[in-house]
């Protein structure tokens, strides 16, 4: 067996093997009415596709936490019992394909507000599903953004309730992995940063205060995540800034932190928290940063960017530089990406029954 189709052990959930699915948003649930932010048709039938296509882990992308932790108006949910009904139908199906289900849990803070990205992502206000983005101090992510409210003491205890709130109800539909996310110049990536953090209070200025958010959010999150089940976190490992930006040093320093903190693997990315800044992509141009917090710390990491064929991303599991591979792109191009990847490396093919003439 190559070391991309090992399972893997994470507290008491195994997962199949090391090709998971990463985060995408689909700007596809409704923006008002009874069934805002609940996940429709469409979110089945594509979550459904990549796990009959053999992926080990399915995450759902992020799903706001409040009405408004959304990106956009057309975001996923989880902060009602009848977006807990709907994703239901997703989970139970995931499972039964021998997928495990995952959700990313997340607050778009400053970048809130936004159109869906095929319309250009730009600021909608009320008089298209749009309201008045929070943040951790008053500072706009770009121009033509909207300067965001800073966020008090009291709302910022709300926001960490919402999480746990939101991760009792990700239990209820179904999940087995909850993801928070901390990542892409969302507000907690908003809190961890220099450059976007601002505050001059106990959650501003050193470093020890900027992760004061994060790391309530994760103990609050965990306290009430069963024992049995991984508490994974996604973490924008650099804002490639020169100066006054999160580093990958404080990416290290702090996943040490999070691991002490129950998080049992860290998603590791990187950007989206500065605004026209210039990122050198390539072949798995972000491995590098997983690998490095893999090296030195006790917290396993999944890596992302840029990998599409299946002798990188065994390469990328069997060099130890990361524990598991998470695909984007590719899985949009090619749902059965896992199978097609088994057959190559010459590793047993899961097939659903109904198709068992493909093998």
């Amino acid at each position: 067996m190559s070391a991309l189709f090992e399972p893997i052990t994470l507290r008491e959930t195994t997962i199949p093997n090391r090709v998971w699915m990463a985060p995408m948003c689909q700007y596809s649930a409704e923006p008002e009415g009874p069934a805002q932010g609940a996940p429709q048709d469409w979110h089945f039938v594509h979550y459904a596709a990549r796990a009959t296509g053999g992926t080990g882990l399915i995450l759902v992308e992020a799903t706001a936490i409040s009405p408004e932790g959304r990106i956009s108006p057309y975001d996923l949910g989880i902060w009602n019992d009848t977006q807990v009904a709907a994703f239901r139908r997703i989970t139970r199906f995931l499972a039964g394909q021998g997928t495990v289900p995952g959700i990313q849990l997340a607050h778009s803070g400053r970048k809130a507000s936004t159109d869906r990205t095929w319309k250009g992502g730009a600021p909608v206000g009320p008089d298209a599903h749009g309201w008045q983005p929070l943040g951790p101090s008053p500072v706009a992510f770009a121009d033509g953004h909207p300067v965001p409210d800073e966020l008090t003491v009291d709302q910022i205890m709300e926001i960490v309730d919402q999480f746990v709130a939101a991760a009792r109800r990700a239990l209820a539909a179904g999940f087995e992995v909850a993801e928070i996310h901390g990542a892409h110049g969302y507000l907690i990536n908003e809190f961890l940063s220099p450059h976007s953090n601002h505050r001059t209070d106990a959650y501003g200025g050193s470093y020890e205060n900027r992760i004061r958010f994060a790391l309530e959010v994760v103990d609050a999150v965990r306290a009430v995540w069963p024992d049995d089940k991984p508490l994974f976190f996604r973490i924008s490992a650099t804002d490639w800034l020169e100066d006054a930006g999160w580093t990958v040093d404080d990416t290290v320093r702090f996943a040490g932190e999070l691991h002490a903190h129950g998080v049992d693997l860290l998603d590791v990315s990187t950007g989206g928290n500065a605004s026209g800044v210039r990122i050198p992509t390539g072949p798995g141009y972000q491995v590098p940063f997983a690998a490095r917090v893999k090296t030195e710390t006790p917290l396993r990491t999944a890596a992302v960017g840029l990998i599409t064929d299946a002798e990188q991303a065994t390469k990328i599991v069997a060099n130890d530089e990361a524990d598991a591979v998470l695909l984007g792109r590719e899985l949009l191009r090619n749902p059965s990406w896992a199978r097609h990847a088994a057959r190559e490396l010459g590793d047993a093919v899961r097939v659903p029954d109904q198709y068992h003439r493909s093998v």
